[in-house]
């Protein structure tokens, strides 16, 4: 490839990464609005707590569209990725807190249809916008956009956490359940998030090659 292609294709890249974390940040929105109304009406910690991780992740995926915005991105890499460890490391503190709370004896959450077609649509939605952006940010060689794409994708393992959270309490009233799984999703989070942090973000660069096997391509 010729030094004007390679060019081309990483203004390629940056577009489609720019345009992948506006998807991320919008869906997100929605999907925090949503889930924190339908969380408050059905008493649900487990809701209120997705919507919030939702926020969260718009802090990740504007650090992101931040750094792609300015004419060096390289140059903003740190500091985003240290906004994408922060955000992992809160979403880990509130998890477990409200994990915790629940355990010991919390308000006890109410059926929410929306809630489960929530966490449902989630759970394909996610996935993809993890994977297209994993894609690109890899042949960027970005380790922020890598970084977020693993925020993106704990989406996904928190939408399945909540969909059977609230399925199971749905059905056997089960409320221990969603704070169980939960917890797991923290210890994932930190570990993401300390990633992050050293700027670790698996298979970023290009010169991992095709045997790099943390970051399924």
């Amino acid at each position: 490839m010729s030094v004007s292609q390679a060019v081309a294709r990483r203004a390629v890249l940056s577009r489609r990464v720019r345009l992948l974390v506006a998807a991320t940040i919008a869906y997100n929105v929605v999907e925090a609005v949503v889930a924190i109304t339908a969380g408050t009406m059905a008493s649900s910690t487990a809701l209120i707590g997705f919507g919030l991780d939702s926020v969260i992740e718009v802090s990740s995926a504007a650090a992101v569209a931040w750094q792609f915005a300015g004419p060096d991105p390289e140059a903003r890499e740190k500091v985003a990725l240290r906004v994408i460890a922060f955000s992992f490391f809160a979403l880990a503190a509130y998890v477990t807190v409200e994990s915790v709370r629940a355990l010991l004896g919390g308000a006890e959450a109410r059926h929410s249809s929306v809630g489960l077609v929530l966490a449902a649509v989630s759970l394909v939605v996610m996935p993809w916008l993890s994977y297209a952006q994993r894609r690109a940010g890899r042949e960027l060689g970005s380790r922020s956009a890598v970084a977020d794409s693993k925020q993106t994708l704990l989406c996904t393992y928190l939408s399945a956490v909540l969909l059977v959270g609230l399925a199971l309490n749905s059905l056997f009233g089960w409320s221990w359940a969603d704070p169980v799984a939960a917890l797991a999703i923290a210890a994932v989070a930190v570990k993401e998030g300390r990633e992050a942090w050293r700027g670790d973000a698996c298979c970023a660069v290009p010169a991992a090659g095709p045997d790099c096997s943390c970051c399924p391509s």
